[in-house]
């Protein structure tokens, strides 16, 4: 059969999402998926929205926006949003690094490379010091753009906003620009949101996946100066007019207005969090320091295939990656205290066997 793909297309290796599986019901704890249901007010909204379904959404989406930066303290015309981080980001290396060079740390969210080779970019990784912690330095040294996962996806590790802020000064006295991809950052102890009211060269990427409990709806956003949003904007005219529909926009807003809600449940995901690494390690497991909505462990002396397969056979799904030095640990979404209790209890099991 002819192959009539582009070299580009021919190039790359697609992104391997979390494992959804329909053999049976699993406790799925390895997409980092949100443990609770969305606010209340997103079942209202999308119900209100469905009789206007046969209306065109706004191509501005211009309440979500200002939904979005009324949140954060910033202006609309500083907020772009789009089907998920996920398309944000890809429009992000489109817009600004297509044929351009652009540095990040190896071990991090592993659709980046997919983008790169997409649109042609020069992308160079700078590896991971040993305990995961990012080297800010190599980035720099490294050239380019710099995009940075903070807190960092598989690690778990976030860096502080003190080091994101030199980076970003000293990026800017190059005119280089810094993407921080902040996924997780709402499970974490900072943002550099306020960075892009104090400087034109930080874009912050996020999603309403993790905290907002949304990952059914895709909707993601970033917010940077205006002349970032509409380099943005001018991309995303210039594929798709209408990035975000209507249920998922009224959806999204009804999930940012409800800030209450948000605060109790990511608490709840933090507070399980911490108990379950707590276990772990009485477990003899080695626990990174989390600020994300999942856990990165590992054991000394048992194989994590080992205990993936344990898991596994209990009716628990994490996530393994195969790539060196990641391949003996697992990344486990943060459940809910039953799930995490099911989660321990296997694990306790496993490694009582050995």
């Amino acid at each position: 059969m002819r192959d009539f793909r582009s070299a580009a297309a021919r190039g790359v290796t697609p992104y391997v999402c979390g494992e959804q599986p329909t053999d049976r019901a699993y406790i799925k704890l390895n997409a980092n998926e949100n443990a609770y249901s969305p606010s209340p007010r997103v079942a209202e909204a999308v119900a209100a929205e469905v009789s206007r379904l046969q209306y065109y959404p706004d191509m501005t989406s211009a309440a979500l926006r200002g939904a979005i930066a009324a949140a954060h303290g910033v202006r609309p015309e500083q907020v772009y949003v789009g089907n998920g981080s996920d398309e944000v980001l890809a429009f992000t290396f489109l817009a600004f690094f297509a044929g351009e060079r652009l540095s990040a740390p190896d071990l991090t969210y592993s659709f980046y490379p997919c983008y790169a080779k997409l649109f042609d970019v020069d992308y160079r990784e700078v590896p991971l010091r040993a305990d995961f912690t990012v080297d800010v330095d190599g980035l720099e040294a490294s050239g380019g753009g710099v995009i940075l996962a903070n807190p960092n996806a598989p690690t778990s590790l976030e860096l502080g906003q003190d080091a994101v802020r030199a980076l970003a000064l000293r990026l800017s006295g190059q005119d280089r620009l810094l993407v921080v991809d902040e996924a997780y950052a709402a499970f974490g102890e900072g943002t550099a949101i306020p960075l892009t009211q104090e400087l034109d060269n930080v874009l912050v990427v996020r999603t309403l996946s993790k905290a907002h409990a949304l990952a059914g709806l895709r909707v993601g956003y970033a917010i940077g100066s205006e002349a970032l949003i509409a380099a943005l904007q001018g991309v995303k005219d210039s594929i798709n007019s209408y990035p975000v529909d209507r249920i998922a926009a009224a959806a999204a807003q009804a999930a940012v207005e409800d800030e209450a809600y948000l605060r109790r449940t990511v608490s709840m995901i933090c507070r399980t969090r911490d108990e379950t690494a707590r276990r772990l390690r009485a477990l003899g497991m080695t626990v990174l320091p989390s600020r994300t909505n999942f856990l990165f462990a590992t054991h000394p002396l048992v194989q994590a295939r080992t205990l993936l397969a344990a898991l596994r056979a209990d009716g628990i799904l994490v996530r393994h990656f195969q790539r060196p030095r990641l391949e003996n640990f697992l990344r486990i979404t943060v459940g809910t205290d039953e799930q995490m209790d099911r989660v321990v209890q296997s694990l306790a099991r496993a490694l009582n066997a050995q």
